[in-house]
Formats: structure tokens, sequence, C-alpha cells
């Protein structure tokens, strides 16, 4: 009867000579094995202090942000540190989602859960993202009970990845406050220059919709001529038609423009 003991059958293993295939074949699917479980620990536990260094960068875009609109950071400080207030809205009634806790929702988490996303029509799906999260968590700041601004998550895709930034909107909903790329995967040199302050600086003052209640604001090609459009990066089209797609779909009807009518009314 043969030995089954594992340390026999490795002793017997090394006892065979080098050129045998039957070892060869043997220590290289214990090394692929040992590699794999190797890999798959260090994802494990490397993945949740990559979350929580990306949650922390873009804490930081946001502050930077901020710290980039004088007059709004002038206001956050005089009401207090906690008047930029963080809800979590659902973007299928465009009202508050009451039964979630901002300070702890998890937003990435909710983009990949079929049960908090929904899938996009080719129609639909103007920004390229696929699927579509229901509860989205934004940032609204007011002053005696006037809204004085909103800062809203975008995403599309790019020429190359998925481009996430912040919108800031004043309390008009019409005019950009700022704007501010939190994620990006772009051409380095080209498309990646979305990250520059010069660029993002171009954005402030800019309107969204025209008399006739369409989403106008565009990165074109070239320069801007109208109070709607934004400088394009020469060479970077596709990544400008991105940011394009993804700011008319986040603005539209089947992103936060049930949200922004609820804010208009005071009923939000």
């Amino acid at each position: 009867m043969a030995d089954l003991n594992p340390v026999a059958l490795w002793r017997n293993l090394l006892a065979l000579p080098n050129e045998s295939r039957t070892k060869t074949l043997a220590v290289a699917f214990a090394v692929s094995t040992v590699c794999a479980v190797v890999v798959s620990g260090a994802a494990v536990i490397l993945g949740p202090i990559q979350q929580a260094n990306l949650a922390a960068e873009q804490a930081a875009r946001m502050e930077e942000m901020l710290a980039s609109m004088p007059e709004m950071a002038a206001l956050i400080e005089e009401a207090g540190g906690d008047s930029l207030e963080k809800i979590v809205v659902d973007l299928r009634t465009g009202q508050i989602a009451d039964d979630v806790d901002p300070e702890t929702f998890d937003a990435a988490a909710a983009r990949d859960d079929p049960e908090t996303s929904t899938v996009l029509s080719a129609e639909e799906d103007i920004a390229g993202i696929g699927r579509r999260p229901d509860l989205v968590p934004i940032h609204v700041l007011r002053e005696a009970g006037q809204l004085r601004l909103v800062i809203l998550p975008i995403s599309g895709a790019g020429y190359q990845s998925v481009i996430r930034a912040n919108l800031a909107l004043e309390g008009d909903l019409n005019t950009v406050a700022a704007f501010s790329v939190t994620e990006q995967g772009e051409t380095p040199g080209l498309g990646a220059r979305i990250e520059e302050p010069a660029w993002q600086a171009l954005w402030p003052g800019k309107h969204l919709v025209g008399l006739e209640g369409d989403i106008r604001l565009d990165v074109v090609r070239g320069r801007a001529t109208t109070e709607f459009e934004i400088d394009g990066i020469t060479g970077a089209t596709r990544t400008g038609n991105g940011i394009t797609n993804a700011v008319h779909f986040w603005l539209g009807p089947n992103g936060f423009g049930p949200v922004l009518d609820n804010l208009a009314r005071g009923e939000l």
C-alpha cells in the first residue's frame, strides 16, 4: 500500500532526478500555489489600506477645492466647521435617503452592488459608466436657510480611464463654483492635465443651462468662446468629451436632475 504521508511524498518527490517531468511539474505547481496564496493574501490585507488612502486623497482634494473658493471658504469658517452638510440622496426619487448614515456610507461599495445601483441602457449611458449608483453622497451649504453651495460627485469614461470629479455649483444651481478631479488615469502630459490647477481654474463662473433648459456646458476643442464652454486640452479631445458627457449625464434626469429640482424648490 502506498505511503500517503505528505512528508514522505515530498521526500520521494525531491529524490527524483532533476530532469524528471513529474518533479518539474510538481515543483512548478507548488511554486505557483505558494505565489497565488501570497498574492491573494496581500490583496486582502492591502485592499482596505488602499481604499482608505484613496478616500483620504479624495477628502484632501475636496478641501483643496473649497480652499480655492475664498468666498465659500470664508462662509464655511464663519458658519462653523459643520456647516457643510453631507447627505446621501436617492437618485431614484431625488430625495434624501433617510435610512442611510452619511458618515458610515460606503459610496464605492454602493456603486458595484446590484441592490443599490441601476444598469443603464446604451441610450441612457452617455457617460459610459454602465451602472449608475442609486445612493450618492453630496455636500450642501446653506446660510440663513438659503442654499449657497452644492457639491456633486460625477464620473465618466475618459480616453483610457474612469474620471471622477467633484462639481461645485453656486446657490442658483446654474453657475459653476469649482471643479476638481479626484481620480483619473489619462495619458500623462495630455489628458492627465485635467488635474492641473490652471485648467480647473477655467470652470468657476461658467453656466450650465441655456434659456431652453438644456444642459450646454461643454469642454470644447480649442478656446472657449461662450459662458457655457471650457477650453479643451490640445491632444486630449477624448478626455474632454468624456468630461462633457459626464457633466451632461450627472446633471440630467438619470443623474442629479431630480435632486437639483428639489433643492431649487426648497424641498430637500
